[in-house]
């Protein structure tokens, strides 16, 4: 694809949307955002240049660079003689271990999109995502959220997908590719695979981790994720020497730029935890002395939480990268103080990729207390409805337009409609100002306000500042059900090991640091732990359902 090409996608509709006009993409290559290497290149370099070095440690076992690089051809072959139409989505349902890794690495080379799936997504999730993307085939292991994978076969077929083609593969850190099946026979011989996949072309379809109904299905090309990735080299200075853990699942795009990109470009190892747990991850940091940490707010808070944290020997961590959260700078900073690392925040969405940053370099104010500085590449604007207000620094919804940004919805023409507005600038339903000093803040999500007797209460401001409090690990608002006001402010949180709180106490502690009243919650829910969606953030669609099944009884 030459620099005179837009990159669109199919919408499913004679019309197409160009989420990267040929102008802009014209300005990507020609400032080094994209280019035309790809992963496989990568992991090729990578294995002629580092051997028998680690690249992917996993719970049962690990691969170093040439192995990984010789299982995801071994496997893109025998993807090619499988049968499968060419370029059809295949469904990639792995933890994250080394296999996912391998699989991404073989579909990639075997010219096949990947539809990424959560290992935590239920049935209905999964079918949806098969449905819509037309996928040909399930790659998983043999079980599937600790259960047989054959019941999930039995519940896709129940949701009316009887021809959908089983592809199980055995651990391939441990085993290799031996024994694996498709359909429950031996796969056939492997051959000669078509062309691989173009950097700018369809590489990964994956869901939104939304609150509310079925996810929508983003499309990436491997070009966005490297213009994110080298701008995550450059916030955290990294280099070749670093030791990634990611506790991120790889099918989000934070989980794809930390474990799939960053250590590809860099040449270091990544550490992959199966299932979150977060004392085996602290085990794992001390184990191997990671340097690097990605992780959403959410597990931030509960290693912060740990009763071991204080005593673990965390010193080559240098840098933890969060997000997809509000972080309270508080609590950010008293992780440094435990850890000795830098909390560093990239802010964005699957949708938009990276819209801004902090780095190491910036002082503890805006490092711990900002979403960081806009990038430049990004084009960043705030907009009051279709107004451009960012020349006054807003408030304002944040939309960008740039090399990171995505290809759209897949298939999904209304959706993509309301994704770009008429400047066409991509949408993030969050709302910002940018102060003098020329760093981003957040101040709520169009969609996630709290509207009590016609007042709108910013979800996340609540959240930012009861999260204050010494007894809180996790706080979420959420708007409860009332036949006066429309809706109140509920406060659900899980509380350090233990705490108590109450109402009245939390109520106190925000006045007594001048939180407004109209933000005080009026409705308090303790929970043992806080339920997560299948990308480890706080799950508030579960929440919702719980304060409103618990108004009506």
């Amino acid at each position: 694809m030459t620099s005179e090409q837009s990159v669109a996608q199919p919408t499913g509709t004679a019309k197409e949307i160009p989420f990267h006009p040929a102008p802009d993409v014209a300005r990507y290559r020609a400032d080094g955002e994209w280019g035309t290497e790809t992963l496989s290149d990568l992991v090729a370099r990578n294995a002629a240049a580092l051997g028998e070095a680690p690249a992917l440690i996993g719970d049962r076992g690990s691969l170093s660079w040439a192995r990984y690089d010789a299982l995801g051809t071994e496997l893109a072959g025998l993807l090619a003689g499988a049968g499968f139409e060419p370029g059809a989505p295949l469904a990639v349902l792995l933890p994250d271990g080394p296999s996912v890794h391998v699989t991404y690495l073989a579909c990639e080379r075997a010219g096949h999109p990947i539809v990424a799936v959560a290992p935590r997504s239920g049935v209905s999730e999964v079918a949806h995502l098969l449905r819509r993307t037309e996928a040909a085939a399930l790659i998983s292991h043999d079980s599937y959220a600790r259960r047989p994978v054959a019941e999930l076969h039995d519940g896709l077929r129940e949701a009316g997908l009887d021809t959908m083609r089983a592809l199980v593969l055995p651990d391939l850190a441990s085993q290799g590719l031996a024994g694996a099946t498709l359909d429950g026979a031996a796969l056939p011989p492997p051959a000669t695979p078509a062309a691989p996949l173009d950097p700018d072309g369809i590489y990964l379809i994956n869901s939104t981790s939304g609150t509310t109904g079925l996810p929508k299905c983003v499309v990436h090309n491997q070009n966005r994720w490297f213009s994110f990735a080298r701008m995550a080299i450059e916030a955290g200075a990294f280099g070749a020497d670093e030791v990634v853990l990611s506790a991120v699942p790889s099918p989000y795009g934070f989980g794809l730029w930390s474990a799939h990109f960053v250590p590809a470009l860099l040449g270091c190892p990544t550490v992959l935890m199966e299932r979150f747990e977060v004392e085996r991850m602290l085990d794992l940091i001390e184990r191997h002395r990671v340097t690097f940490l990605a992780c959403v707010t959410t597990q931030m808070m509960m290693m912060l939480g740990s009763p071991t944290l204080p005593r673990r020997d965390l010193g080559p961590l240098r840098t933890v990268f969060t997000g997809g959260e509000a972080v309270s700078s508080e609590a950010a900073a008293r992780f440094e103080a435990t850890s000795g690392a830098h909390v560093l925040q990239f802010y964005g969405s699957n949708e938009n990729g990276a819209i801004s940053v902090t780095r190491h370099d910036d002082g503890d104010e805006q490092r711990l207390g900002t979403a960081g500085r806009p990038l430049a590449a990004m084009n960043v604007r705030l907009y009051d409805g279709e107004r451009d207000v960012t020349a006054t620094g807003g408030p304002g919804q944040v939309a960008s337009r740039g090399p990171t940004g995505c290809l759209g919805y897949y298939r999904d023409p209304e959706a993509n409609a309301e994704l770009l507005n008429d400047d066409g600038w991509m949408l993030s339903g969050d709302l910002a100002e940018i102060g003098d000093d020329g760093f981003l803040r957040l101040t709520g999500r169009a969609s996630d306000l709290i509207i009590r007797g016609g007042k709108n209460i910013s979800a996340v401001a609540v959240e930012a500042e009861a999260a204050i409090h010494p007894a809180i690990a996790l706080a979420a608002a959420i708007p409860a059900p009332d036949p006066v006001f429309g809706e109140r402010v509920c406060l659900c949180v899980q509380l350090l090991p233990g705490e108590s709180l109450t109402l009245e106490d939390l109520c106190a502690d925000m006045l007594s640091r001048g939180v407004s009243r109209e933000w005080l919650p009026e409705r308090l829910i303790v929970l043992d732990e806080m339920p997560r969606s299948a990308g480890e953030k706080v799950a508030k669609t579960e929440l919702r359902r719980l304060v409103e099944t618990d108004a009506t009884q």
